[in-house]
């Protein structure tokens, strides 16, 4: 079954992340598929306009750590290697992604994200690639592993945010609500989560009625100031840093307290800051 689905409704594409058993969760194929359905929407003359969005309960949960983090060997130990590590075969794996993640930011039909549930971690570098987000007002946006084990690597928070916000969110590691997103400009609107459907439906066919050329002139000339600022540097420096804070040592002692402890209890320490990744311990448990 594909992992991410391509439908087309008259001059309206819908692709959707198609792994909703695990909140969406983004695997070794999750990527290649969505650059895939990225560049047959924008092969097909009629569409005009791409609604994207996650199937199930939520749009994307970010990397499968399930996969990732909680493996020792195989494909899934790919995000980290034994030592000494080579940081140009990480660089050269993550920046795939990147630039998979980016088709959305490259396509020449107008990508709107349709957020409900979470946006969160790798989740939240796909729903930041769009051109435009519409949240449910009680879904949640956030980078978490940005307290350790990542960087986002297409470092859209701060063309987004600017540097303070961006920073803000980055040296917490926070969630934030839709409501709360809209309102320090990350995403362009959040609406009631029983009125994101038709909220979405009303922009996509509004755009829709723009000729195709025209969409792609006005994306190209907005897309070009932001890339003017550095976006591919930008972009370079964080794929390089998402590689060494997983091969830091508080990046390996998170590696190993998933494989021990399991993920989730990995990554809900992680977040509640309950643990010393520094020093490979409970905060406020004695030193060994």
């Amino acid at each position: 079954m594909a992992k991410v689905v391509l439908e087309k409704d008259g001059r309206i594409a819908r692709i959707i992340l198609n792994r909703p058993e695990v909140m969406n969760a983004i695997d070794n194929e999750v990527p290649a598929e969505l650059e895939d359905a990225v560049e047959r929407a924008n092969a097909d003359p009629a569409i005009h306009v791409i609604v994207l969005s996650g199937a199930g309960d939520t749009f994307c949960a970010g990397y499968d750590l399930t996969f990732y983090a909680q493996e020792t060997e195989g494909l899934g130990s790919e995000l980290t290697q034994e030592m000494p590590w080579d940081p140009m075969k990480d660089y050269a794996f993550m920046m795939r992604n990147t630039q998979r993640f980016m088709s959305l930011w490259r396509s020449h039909r107008p990508v709107i994200a349709k957020v409900h549930g979470f946006a969160v971690a790798g989740g939240s570098d796909i729903a930041l690639c769009s051109d435009l987000v519409v949240m449910a007002e009680d879904a949640q946006i956030g980078y978490m592993p940005a307290r350790v084990w990542g960087c986002p690597t297409t470092a859209m928070w701060v063309y987004r945010l600017g540097a303070e916000k961006a920073k803000r969110m980055l040296f917490t590691g926070d969630k934030i609500s839709g409501s709360e997103a809209e309102r320090i400009g990350l995403v362009d609107r959040a609406v009631p989560a029983d009125q994101l459907d038709a909220e979405v439906e009303k922009l996509a066919e509004r755009i829709a009625t723009v000729p195709t050329n025209q969409l792609m002139m006005q994306k190209l000339m907005i897309n070009q100031a932001i890339e003017a600022m550095g976006l591919s540097q930008t972009q370079m420096f964080a794929t390089v840093f998402d590689g060494i804070t997983r091969h830091s040592p508080e990046g390996i002692n998170f590696k190993r307290r998933a494989e021990d402890r399991g993920w989730k209890e990995a990554v809900r320490e992680r977040d509640l800051g309950t643990f010393d990744w520094t020093d490979n311990r409970p905060i406020n448990s004695p030193r060994g």
